[in-house]
């Protein structure tokens, strides 16, 4: 197929899934471990937004790798740097030696994050690994035991990340017992809350909500603040459900965790690289986190994610924190050519732009069905839930994945978020054509399903 025709559209010729893709999945089975599988995409090459499996179906990705490919398939800009890097050297260790490479992707990155302290970086390879390394820099500088996660929330599989992580039981099955020192309290989700409050027309009322029962119920109760390290948050439940809190909650919350000497840690892996319509969310916040955890969109694909601290709280010997591959060469090349395509195509602006017009469209469809009881989200990280009745909001997880199956079946990839929520993040370069072509398809799959 010719690259050009990627472009083009979605393009179904076959039952799907194919008869290679069915071949190829059969032997997934057989060799690899069971893990995370959602659709039976069997992904052969991409272009832009969208994805060409094995049987030269072309579909129309939304998903962008859930959260990762936010520039796209094939920018010839960073394939050229990579192609570059590759023929020099691939890797040569960047926490035992030194190369000029990772320090220019580290400039890069500070350059692009909130606020205006000086900063340092700290590689890993994964957005677990980048919160791992985040809770380590924490609780080594304030030489605090305990910490403060959100239901709902979700920062990893590995053990350290996974005892923060409250969105799905089954993440926890069969491994407990976890890290200990974690304290979750609710989020302020204005749609559902445990505080019964109505966060879109009373959001000032749900943050003091939430903002109480930590300062009244955790550190008036029973958890002491001055043995507190830090508070791990998401500006936007991701996995979680894609939930925006009050525009106040998180300058409140970290105001509070200042005023007791608490590291603000914000877990900006699913919500950074112009996914919101800001470099990264916090910035909609108006807060300067402490520490920040980064990974996804920060090489384009290559695995990478970073620890964005406050020089002040850097480790104070060596040896405490270190890995292997953490900013290796192809990496880090790829990271500082992500961030320089970001801002040289306008890709934040674009993702406002196109977001809110993303945003109108899912109205639409509320306004057409009423199984669709939330649409939520800032920039291109967008959602729509499915609710069996609107007044009692009941989760109606059938339906949505229902609908995820029929998108797939007619060319459109969806990932879920949540009990019943489906997510919308497709490329930042994505236009409002393609966004229409994306809704037809949903707007079909949704009436199928119903």
């Amino acid at each position: 197929m010719e690259k050009d025709v990627l472009l083009n559209g979605v393009r179904i010729t076959t039952e799907l899934p194919g008869p290679n893709a069915k071949k190829i999945m059969a032997e997934d089975e057989k060799y690899l471990t069971t893990s995370t599988k959602s659709l039976p995409v069997v992904a052969y090459r991409g272009q832009g937004c969208y994805i060409e499996d094995v049987d030269d179906n072309v579909f129309l990705d939304f998903s962008s790798g859930i959260s990762t490919t936010n520039i796209g398939y094939g920018n010839e800009y960073v394939i050229s740097k990579v192609q570059e890097q590759l023929h020099k050297l691939w890797h040569f260790a960047g926490t035992d030696f030194y190369y000029e490479e990772q320090v220019e992707a580290a400039k890069a990155l500070i350059g692009v994050s909130p606020g205006s302290h000086d900063k340092k970086v700290f590689y890993a390879n994964s957005g677990a690994e980048s919160n791992e390394a985040s809770l380590k820099l924490a609780r080594s500088y304030t030489k605090r035991p305990q910490f403060i996660g959100f239901i709902g929330g979700f920062h990893g599989r590995t053990m350290g990340a996974l005892s923060f992580t409250a969105s799905q039981p089954v993440h926890h099955e069969g491994f407990f017992p976890e890290m200990g020192g974690v304290t979750h309290i609710p989020f302020p989700d204005p749609y559902r809350n445990p505080f019964n409050i109505d966060g879109y027309e009373e959001p000032e009322d749900l943050t003091n909500a939430a903002i109480d029962y930590l300062e009244d119920y955790v550190f008036g109760k029973f958890l002491p603040s001055n043995d507190v390290a830090a508070i791990l948050v998401e500006p936007i439940q991701g996995e979680g459900g894609y939930i925006v809190p009050p525009m106040d909650f998180h300058k409140k919350l970290m105001e509070l965790a200042h005023e007791n000497e608490i590291l603000y840690i914000m877990d900006e892996v699913q919500t950074g690289f112009g996914r919101t319509g800001h470099f990264f969310a916090s910035e909609y916040f108006g807060v300067d986190p402490d520490i920040m955890s980064v990974a996804k969109s920060i090489a384009s694909g290559i695995p990478m994610g970073a620890s964005v601290v406050k020089s002040k709280y850097d480790f104070e010997k060596s040896g405490l924190h270190s890995n292997t591959f953490g900013g290796n060469l192809l990496a880090s090349v790829s990271s500082r050519a992500t961030i320089e395509e970001i801002k040289n195509k306008n890709m934040v602006e674009n993702a406002r732009k196109v977001g809110d017009y993303l945003n109108k469209r899912l109205h639409e469809l509320q306004d057409k069905y009423d199984a669709i009881g939330d649409v939520r989200g800032l920039g291109l990280m967008q959602a729509i839930d499915f609710v069996k009745n609107r007044k009692t909001k009941a989760h109606f997880r059938g339906l949505r994945d229902k609908t995820i199956e029929n998108a797939y079946k007619n060319g459109l990839i969806l990932l879920g978020a949540g009990e019943s929520a489906i997510r919308f993040i497709p490329p930042l370069i994505v236009n409002e054509k393609q966004i229409d072509e994306a809704i037809d398809i949903l707007d079909n799959s949704i009436k199928k399903a119903l």
